[in-house]
């Protein structure tokens, strides 16, 4: 079985969580992810089977959630699976103002992940050493925020605000989160987090374990087809005798000269793998599926 699942990651789990139960499921070896979702979040994570665990590395990198953030408190995690650190009731505060906070993380911003994250310091994950109790600051990072859409404001002694967020890989909702808190000079955590889009996959079109398990006991599921979350991507296609050689690692000309990472086809609907080209030449990266 070959292609990706688009699944709609339940509350509680890890996202290593998921894909022991779809490799369970499936009876297969090769299935890996894009885009890790922390445990109380939900939504799109995207599942590579088979072969496709190749291209997770040439899936978009855009994502979209939606977000509700607690103001006037202040966890450990940046979001309510951490411990309260600080607390300050805003029942006052305008939401003016916090429009106004929420403009100045659009754009290219720098941000500091979360102490208690996956990225990697001197060889060791964040998460790994907070639990040990060294908490050590990760260094700031670059992402790029290209929306965010004010949804709904509840009052109360800990405001709650829900968002939608457009932005790139690599960006720290939890983060925002705080962030926004500090500005605001109230303090803010993540109450919820639903991942709306992933990866080129939609929250519209996911599918739950449940709905996994049942299609599969129906045997009506089909994945989606590899080369379907791929369509940001150029694709050239090749005659047989070109493709044949591309499959079998070689440099085959191009025409026309178009410069990049691109989707090999032949016959125009076969999908052979990924190629960089570039000074008019094919270089494979990924055959995905050979011509004998």
């Amino acid at each position: 079985m070959q292609g990706f699942l688009n699944l709609n990651k339940p509350f509680g789990w890890t996202s290593h969580d998921c894909v022991a139960r779809v490799r369970k499921l499936l009876r297969l070896k090769r299935v890996g992810h894009a885009g890790t979702l922390d445990p109380m979040a939900t939504g799109v994570l995207p599942i590579a089977l088979g072969k496709a665990t190749r291209l997770l590395q040439y899936l978009p990198g855009e994502k979209a959630y939606k977000a509700t953030i607690r103001l006037g408190v202040r966890t450990t995690t940046d979001d309510l699976e951490g411990e309260a650190i600080a607390t300050q009731p805003s029942p006052g505060l305008n939401l003016a103002d916090v429009k106004a906070a929420l403009c100045q993380f659009i754009g290219t911003i720098e941000q500091i992940p979360p102490s208690y994250s996956a990225i990697q310091v001197e060889g060791k994950r964040l998460y790994d050493l907070a639990r040990k109790g060294e908490v050590i600051q990760a260094p700031a990072r670059t992402v790029e925020i290209s929306q965010i859409e004010f949804l709904e404001w509840r009052e109360g002694d800990f405001p709650e605000l829900d968002i939608a967020i457009a932005c790139g890989a690599g960006t720290y909702i939890r983060a925002i989160a705080r962030d926004l808190g500090e500005v605001l000079e109230t303090g803010g955590t993540l109450a919820a987090l639903t991942r709306t889009q992933s990866s080129g996959f939609d929250l519209t079109n996911s599918f739950t374990l449940t709905e996994l398990e049942a299609q599969l006991s129906e045997g009506i599921f089909q994945p989606v087809p590899p080369d379907a979350a791929l369509q940001h991507l150029p694709s050239v296609t090749l005659p047989a005798l070109s493709a044949k050689k591309w499959c079998q690692g070689q440099q085959v000309p191009v025409t026309p000269d178009v410069v990049g990472i691109l989707r090999i086809y032949e016959a125009e609907t076969r999908f052979l793998g990924i190629a960089q080209s570039q000074d008019g030449m094919l270089t494979p990266q990924m055959v995905f599926e050979p011509i004998s």
